[in-house]
């Protein structure tokens, strides 16, 4: 019976487990210890000291050279080894000869060859002497070390004379060939034919410094950096721009508001209240912006303005603008669409903008009304709203009929200013008597199809499905998908709000990463641009990780026009093809 209780035992379930657990351990050890003997897998022991010899296991003691083995981090390309045995050389041997030597890869900017910002990285430095003696060289020699030299071919400076040229704006030949400029066709584009780009480097204006850091670069910028006084000899009564030295000063002031644009924003937001600035109104058009003074002080106010201005006579207005720090854009009103979408803006302002808004049954005011937001509101500021003589009160009289036709409310007139509201609806539209002019655009009308697109003398219809006016307020609008996510032309539908989100995150982590990593905090960013803008996610996440800056979102004209999201979302855009 006691034997028969012994085998018993063994045969318990415990006793089992545990004989089994010890067979897999012992041949687990048994195959490490003859896969750790065979020469094909060696584990090799780095050592700390500057040599380049290793310790080998199981071999310790021996060592070799491995110069063969690892490649110099100046390579451009590292391949991954084939699995096959390291032989160890005996100590009387030579080390093998080093592998033949590969091209460099030669790392130009401010990234070194780990990714990483270089920590002596400044932003905006210029050296003078380095653009004066230019020259026209067209090679030069870089050399890398022993062995290795690289050729750089570089462009060659443009003249003196083309230190403000743009190229597709001051196409002198192609001007010539116009045949009117009536309209103002000589401010649009005109790119120079493909045999006849632009092959040289634009020099900046002579002396050019680094820009001031905003927001002092809102009340003055250096001299040098715009080198123009034909606005300070106009304007110099008007509060606009003085000279002080080497600086330009900004008191804040314009034609319309003399006592500053603060004083006159204030105003404004008192006339109607239903604006509120940084929480409705969010995006901004300032036509004809001069020094830009009403955009630099919306800024202020959580409200991101974009001024245009022509490049005419008073010089390039908008490179004051830009040096300043402030969103601005050479465009004028002629004979195509703005590049920018359908009910882009919350408010148009034009003050003493110097357009005839009631020229050709008012084709300019149907721009303004394609891009202003259903229930957005136009704010005029000009010598017909306050003076009483007889041309002024007759040009009056013209823009409150036109305006009446295109079923603007004129909300309040007070002091220089009058300000309407364009309707929420096409109720008013449809309501007109038969044959009131101008008519609505035809159902196949894509109001957003802005690439060299003629301005059409219709009105363009509000979306029946209220796309475009039911949009968040100001900031929760930044992170919400909006409705005219839907209707854009992409092969995405179902997951396009995934993809939007996808997107936006995406580019706070990159973001995060530049921060921590590449201290880009100490960039001082501030004119930015996003030359393939998607969704606008990039420019999101640098307001998000508290960025003073602003973005221009660029969409190519080879994509999908996204350009209606962006504003939505409470950026700036515009479409362009990179030419």
């Amino acid at each position: 019976m006691k034997a028969s209780a012994g085998l018993d035992l063994f045969k318990t379930p415990l006793v089992l487990k545990i004989a089994g657990f010890t067979l897999i351990t012992l041949t687990f050890f048994y195959l490490g210890k003859h896969w750790s003997s065979n020469g094909d897998q060696q584990v090799l022991f780095f050592s700390s000291s500057p040599g380049t010899s290793v310790g080998v296991s199981p071999n310790y003691g021996k060592s070799f050279n491995v110069t063969a083995l690892i490649a110099q981090n100046q390579t451009d390309t590292v391949s991954e080894p084939e699995p096959t045995q390291v032989p160890v050389p005996p100590a009387s041997t030579s080390p093998p000869p080093p592998p033949p030597a590969k091209e460099l890869d030669r790392t130009f900017g401010i990234i070194d060859g780990d990714g990483k910002m270089s920590d002596d990285f400044e932003v905006g430095e210029v050296d003078p002497e380095v653009v004066e003696n230019w020259g026209n060289e067209t090679e030069i020699d870089s050399g890398a070390g022993e062995g290795s030299r690289a050729k750089v071919k570089r462009f060659e400076l443009c003249p003196e004379s083309m230190r403000e040229y743009i190229p597709c704006l001051d196409n002198v030949e192609a001007i010539k060939k116009l045949k009117s400029t009536e309209k103002g066709e000589r401010f649009e584009r005109h790119c120079p034919e493909k045999e006849k780009e632009l092959n040289c480097l634009v020099p900046p204006p002579k002396g050019y410094r680094q820009p001031l850091p905003w927001p002092r670069s809102r009340d003055e910028v250096w001299f040098s950096n715009v080198p123009h006084t034909r606005l300070v000899d106009d304007k110099g009564g008007q509060n606009w721009i003085t000279k002080a030295k080497d600086k330009f000063r900004f008191p804040g002031g314009g034609t319309q508001f003399i006592h500053g644009a603060d004083q006159y924003l204030d105003q404004i937001s008192k006339m109607v209240p239903d604006i509120a600035f940084g929480n409705y109104t969010r995006v901004v058009l300032d036509v004809g912006c001069g020094v830009a003074s009403f955009g630099a002080y919306l800024l202020s106010r959580d409200v991101v303005p974009l001024s245009i201005a022509p490049k005419d006579v008073h010089e390039n207005q908008i490179q004051f603008a830009l040096e300043r720090g402030v969103p601005a854009m050479v465009a004028a009103f002629a004979t195509h669409r703005l590049l920018y979408p359908s009910q882009a803006f919350e408010i148009i302002h034009c003050s003493r903008c110097r357009i005839n808004w009631t020229r050709d049954d008012g084709i300019l005011l149907l721009e303004v009304n394609r891009m202003m937001r259903a229930g957005g509101y136009f704010a005029w500021a000009a010598q017909p709203v306050y003076k009483h003589e007889q041309a002024l009160e007759e040009q009056w009289e013209e823009m409150l009929n036109l305006t009446t036709r295109l079923c603007w409310e004129l909300v309040k007139k007070e002091g220089y200013i009058a300000i309407w509201q364009k309707p929420k609806n096409n109720n008013c539209y449809l309501s007109r008597d038969e044959g009131v002019s101008p008519p609505l655009c035809d159902q196949d009308d894509d109001p957003d199809k802005v690439w060299y697109a003629d301005l059409k003398p219709c009105i363009t219809r509000i979306p029946e499905n209220g796309y475009g006016a039911n949009v968040t307020a100001w900031p929760a609008r930044l992170h919400t998908p909006p409705d005219r996510l839907q209707s854009i032309q992409m092969d995405a539908y179902i997951s396009r709000k995934e993809l939007f989100k996808a997107e936006s995150k995406y580019w706070s982590e990159i973001i995060s990463g530049y921060v921590r990593a590449w201290h880009w905090k100490q960039l001082k960013l501030r004119n930015v641009l996003d030359m393939k803008a998607g969704f606008g996610g990039f420019a999101a996440a640098l307001i998000d990780h508290g960025f003073n800056s602003w973005v221009m979102n660029v969409v190519p004209v080879s994509g999908p026009n996204t350009l209606p999201v962006i504003y939505d979302r409470g950026l700036l855009g515009v479409m362009h093809d990179w030419y």
